[in-house]
């Protein structure tokens, strides 16, 4: 007699454990609302509020709707679009000059035989930590047209004064000078810093490859520090374009507008003139021009990097 078992029932999978509720305690928020709090009142609000207000405009006392008047108003605004001129030269020399400068400077202080090293970065650096208005009254005496120490430098060795600050292009030329003065230190430590973070094997390699000081430099070098001088390189044109300090101290702007820049101008418009909304819009369309630059500058970088 055959012996029938029956058929095996497949067995349920293992039920995971059901994970514990976690309730939200009030800890983080306690910690984090004082700053919420501040960001809403001192950045949120006062963001919206100049968005607002460049889409108005003041007549007799009261504020009405302006729509984009402001804005088409800049660009019949010669004042204005000078302003952007300036800034363009102004950014086209000094920030590729202070770029290549601090670059420089980086390998020098990275180099082994040199002595005191800590002592030269501080040196350097030194100026970035100085207050934009005290220098920029140290530049003012120095380029001094009459009894100026730069001046009297020029005259020692036989050459004539330079009328640093009443000329337009010289007072440009004292502008990047001083600028240059300042953030050089600063990026060649960020660089420096970059420069340190690349192994000692790659000088080697390229070493054995046969390669030259300023061929490994250039070939080997340089791609890997692509990320940093694309730092240096936009927080540089985001201070430029944001330029007021030291040409308000230097030359207010002038001679003949020459040095005025879209920062310095919203100024003059809002805290002179009080035409605050079209301060707000001309402070809008900053914004919009440092993030446009910024974006194509990593666009260009992040092209390079890619191939």
């Amino acid at each position: 007699m055959a012996v029938t078992t029956a058929p095996e029932r497949p067995v349920a999978p293992a039920r995971a454990p059901a994970r514990p509720v976690r309730r939200r305690r009030p800890t983080a928020w306690i910690f984090a609302g004082p700053a919420a709090v501040l960001f809403a009142l001192f950045f949120a609000y006062p963001l919206g509020a100049s968005l607002v207000q460049s889409f108005t405009a003041e007549e007799a006392g009261t504020t009405r709707w302006a729509g984009f008047d402001q804005y088409r108003r800049m660009i019949d605004d010669p004042v204005f679009l000078k302003s952007l001129l300036n800034t363009g030269a102004i950014l086209a020399v000094q920030v590729p000059v202070m770029i290549g400068l601090a670059l420089v400077l980086a390998v020098l202080l990275n180099q082994s035989w040199l002595r005191f090293r800590g002592t030269w970065r501080a040196v350097y650096f030194l100026p970035a930590v100085t207050t934009l208005v005290a220098y920029a009254v140290v530049f003012q005496v120095l380029l001094k047209t009459d009894g100026g120490l730069v001046n009297q430098i020029l005259g020692a060795v036989g050459i004539g004064q330079i009328d640093w600050l009443n000329s337009p292009t010289w007072a440009r030329i004292s502008l990047i000078v001083s600028l240059t003065w300042r953030w050089t230190g600063y990026n060649a430590v960020i660089l420096l810093a970059g420069l340190q973070s690349i192994g000692k094997e790659q000088y080697e390699a390229a070493a054995i490859d046969g390669a030259g000081t300023l061929s490994t430099y250039v070939r080997v070098i340089l791609p890997q520090l692509r990320p940093v001088v694309l730092f240096c390189v936009i927080t540089s044109t985001i201070g430029t374009l944001q330029l007021f300090d030291e040409n308000y101290v230097l030359t207010r702007g002038g001679p003949d507008d020459a040095t005025l820049t879209p920062v310095l101008y919203l100024y003059r418009v809002g805290f002179q003139q009080f035409d605050f909304g079209y301060a707000a819009a001309i402070a809008w369309v900053v914004v919009l021009l440092i993030a446009a630059i910024s974006a194509l500058q990593y666009l260009a970088f992040g092209r390079e990097r890619r191939r």
